[in-house]
């Protein structure tokens, strides 16, 4: 078991109920910082600072690459490189043998606001979902 985390306008806290903390026994706490640890960006990535600061951890693939869409405006053609970026940070459910598979899909749940879509095949046949919602500053 891990303590769940919330998710909210860019940040991570400790998810409570009331005063007790939340427990999560499933992988959405994983699922989260996969997606929301910064993963550095590659050689040929725009960064949207304007900087070449590429982020991330430099000796491992850790986290995702959205952080390169959050200066990005609502258009369709940033729906397929959230759906590849996110594919790419939880691919390591499937290779340490968590998961049987993973399906991910994006759409806009509203103006500068993604909706990632995530269906994860459990090695017992189970099944993890869930929609995370990642907003964009350039909205």
């Amino acid at each position: 078991m891990d303590i769940a985390l919330s998710f909210k306008d860019r940040r991570f806290d400790i998810a409570q109920d009331g005063a007790a903390l939340k427990v999560d026994d499933g992988l959405r706490t994983a699922v989260m910082l996969s997606l929301f640890i910064d993963s550095r960006a590659e050689d040929d990535d725009f960064i949207p600072d304007g900087t070449s600061d590429k982020r991330g951890w430099w000796a491992g693939p850790v986290g995702s690459r959205l952080w390169l869409l959050s200066r990005q405006k609502t258009s369709n053609d940033v729906l397929p490189r959230a759906r590849d970026y996110a594919l790419e940070a939880l691919q390591w459910v499937v290779d340490d043998g968590v998961a049987r598979d993973i399906d991910v899909s994006a759409k806009w749940a509203r103006l500068g606001v993604l909706g990632i879509f995530i269906q994860i095949t459990k090695q017992d046949g189970g099944r993890y979902e869930d929609v995370i919602e990642y907003s964009l500053e350039a909205a």
